[in-house]
């Protein structure tokens, strides 16, 4: 009885490296070791292996769509991006099909391979604030498919990427408190391993360090929610040398840490000082309102479109952009 030809995931199994490493290491890409191309072409061509010329041809038979993957479609920022890709993309003869991975890595897996079983002509993502595996979206560059992502970015994966200047916005922010008055500032940050979690961190720790303020650790939290900032908030206030100023990853969690501080009958911004990032429609819904960092969602969404398109369009084929949107301060009545 014939034999069923041997696939890529054949390969990958009898070597013990992923399906993507084999794929890759096939087409020769540059992010393979030489060793590995010559073990994988060896054991291709011992044991006959074929491209699926059927698989191939409907990967290539791309459409005029475009595939958007957003951690939440309810987040001012994200709707604001939205805005900015659909409209670059509308421009251009494209439409758009939106996923929403709602923070969840499962979720933004399955996304990802809907899109391609879909066959989009590109995909723009985020990522879920608890991906740590990225394998889902080198199976899309492993497919033809140009991938750019926004915001909250893998470093792990050669693609166009377009983000805030998060270190400088900031940066920016704690300085402010600083100069204002504040002498022992909280941080409320999104897990570690998220590339803005690391720039907004940096920003805070340099802020302080410029001006001779100590670092303490008990002020640095993982809380990027109000839901968690309004637990969380009362911990650090009864702490004996409570802070006076509050730099938060995002506008929901600041106004989280306003509502706490309230309950706590602190006065805003006599007592405390609170400084958010990203100036939603929330912040100024917030009594007093937000002072904030201003991220410029719809400008990063026609960047990201702009660069996806580009390279479906092979004007930038083979060439990566690092694309850095720069943030502002608006001041308004939660700090001094």
């Amino acid at each position: 009885m014939k034999k069923p030809p041997i696939t890529i995931k054949d390969i990958a199994r009898a070597l013990s490296i992923s399906p993507s490493t084999v794929s890759r290491a096939l087409k020769n890409h540059s992010d393979i070791s030489q060793d590995t191309k010559d073990v994988v072409n060896q054991y291709a061509k011992e044991h006959n292996y074929k491209p699926n010329t059927l698989a191939l041809s409907l990967r290539m038979s791309k459409n005029n769509t475009i595939g958007v993957i957003v951690p939440e479609i309810v987040h001012y920022f994200f709707s604001s991006i939205l805005s900015g890709i659909e409209q670059v993309a509308d421009a251009e003869g494209y439409n758009v099909i939106l996923c929403q991975s709602d923070e969840n890595y499962e979720k933004e897996v399955r996304n990802t391979r809907a899109l391609v079983a879909t066959r989009v002509s590109g995909v723009l993502a985020s990522l879920a604030k608890h991906t740590t595996n990225y394998d889902h979206f080198q199976e899309i560059i492993d497919s033809d498919i140009p991938l750019v992502f926004f915001d909250r970015i893998c470093i792990g994966i050669n693609t166009d990427r377009v983000v805030v200047d998060d270190y400088a916005g900031a940066f920016a922010a704690v300085e402010y408190l600083i100069q204002s008055g504040c002498k022992r500032i909280a941080f409320f940050s999104s897990p570690p391993q998220l590339e803005i979690s690391k720039n907004r961190k940096n920003g805070y720790l340099d802020a302080l360090r410029k001006y001779g303020l100590k670092v303490d650790e008990s002020l640095i939290r993982i809380c990027d929610t109000r839901e968690e900032a309004i637990i969380i908030t009362p911990e650090i206030l009864d702490q004996p040398d409570r802070p006076d100023g509050f730099f938060a990853i995002n506008d929901h969690c600041a106004a989280g840490i306003l509502y706490a501080c309230k309950l706590a009958n602190l006065r805003v911004p006599e007592d405390v000082s609170i400084m958010g990032f990203s100036d939603g429609e929330l912040a100024k819904a917030c009594d007093p309102m937000l002072s904030t960092v201003e991220q410029h969602g719809y400008e990063m969404g026609k960047y990201a479109a702009k660069l996806l398109i580009d390279k479906i369009n092979g004007v930038t084929q083979g060439k990566y952009a690092n694309k850095i949107v720069k943030t502002n301060l608006i001041i308004r009545g939660t700090t001094k």
